[in-house]
């Protein structure tokens, strides 16, 4: 696969904070890459130097061959980038704006009414095409900021918080988006929603206090839950107390916990010891016993769990008040 952003050994410095701290990761083309972190630690900050509109202390970014600090015109020419907060120029329309957009992105005039008409369409901007942006609600203003990011069909696209401010369907269909244009794209998507990992991204890098603390798969993230392939199961009340014993017997099982009881319902989670796969034992003396199982489940971990394990021994109150400039 092609390497469009390779961001090597990158710092950037506030006055004596270190906001971004040898941060270094590459990102493929048909790759998209969850840029996760809790509020202050470094995500929006690394994403404003990747696009050229923040200044590293050190290290270096290349955009699809290009260095961002020699070549930041070719750099940007590459790049869709949806910032933090909503578009500017809040007195133009939608369709005014997107078609400034258009002009300095330099979209050819044959072909720029079919682009705007395209985003428009994909994005669902056509209710508030001719409104001023600065009467639409937050969601409106975040599609029509993704919307100008779309606009000059970039390879690559940086996309910070996109779903922020959406109700549930239109989160599901910029995900949707996101997911149609993954093949022939890289793709960054800053973000503190755990959500977004499962629903779009093949990679998930981990930062907080400017550091990288993870970088892998999902499911690679998901395996580091507690919760990896433990088992969910509910059981008639007569069962229950047989079931915890016979389960607590197993070699693999850490624990088996009573997490619900409702009416004629009971609901039992089995945890493995580390590393370790339960399900066929658990199957094998549920037949043995012949229990009436209502449902059986098997977690592939939680990511909740996983991030504030990663994430809380770098969290400081210092780093928290600083969020609110270098998110």
């Amino acid at each position: 696969m092609t390497t469009l952003i390779e961001v090597s050994e990158l710092h950037k410095r506030f006055g004596i904070l270190h906001a971004v701290n040898n941060v270094s990761f590459n990102v493929q083309r048909g790759e998209v890459l969850g840029f996760l972190g809790p509020n202050g630690a470094g995500k929006s900050t690394t994403m404003k130097m990747i696009t050229g509109f923040l200044e590293p202390t050190g290290g270096t970014i290349r955009v699809a061959g290009h260095d961002v600090q020699d070549e930041p015109i070719q750099v940007k020419r590459r790049i869709g980038y949806l910032p933090e907060g909503a578009p500017s120029y809040g007195e133009m329309t939608v369709q005014s704006f997107l078609e400034f957009v258009a002009e300095v992105r330099g979209v050819p005039r044959s072909q720029r009414q079919d682009r705007i008409r395209d985003v428009i369409d994909k994005i669902h901007l056509e209710s508030v095409v001719e409104q001023t942006i600065e009467t639409l609600s937050k969601g409106y203003k975040r599609r029509v900021g993704i919307a100008q990011a779309l606009l000059h069909d970039p390879e690559i696209l940086i996309l910070d918080e996109p779903t922020d401010g959406l109700d549930p369907n239109q989160k599901h269909e910029v995900r949707l988006l996101i997911q149609e244009m993954a093949a022939d794209k890289a793709i960054i998507i800053s973000t503190h929603i755990l959500e977004e990992v499962d629903a779009v991204c093949s990679r998930a890098v981990i930062i907080a206090a400017g550091r990288i603390l993870f970088d892998g798969t999902p499911t690679e993230l998901q395996a580091r839950s507690d919760m990896h392939n433990a088992v969910t199961l509910i059981v008639d009340p007569a069962t229950a107390a047989a079931a915890e014993t016979a389960l607590n017997g197993l070699d693999d099982v850490e624990r088996v916990e009573r997490i619900a009881e409702q009416g004629d319902q009971v609901t039992l989670l089995a945890v493995p010891h580390a590393g370790r796969e339960i399900i066929t034992a658990i199957g094998e003396t549920i037949h043995r016993n012949n229990w009436a199982v209502q449902s059986l489940r098997v977690e592939s971990g939680r990511l909740d769990d996983v991030f504030r394990q990663i994430t809380m021994p770098h969290s400081t109150e210092g780093q928290r008040e600083f969020s609110n400039r270098a998110a």
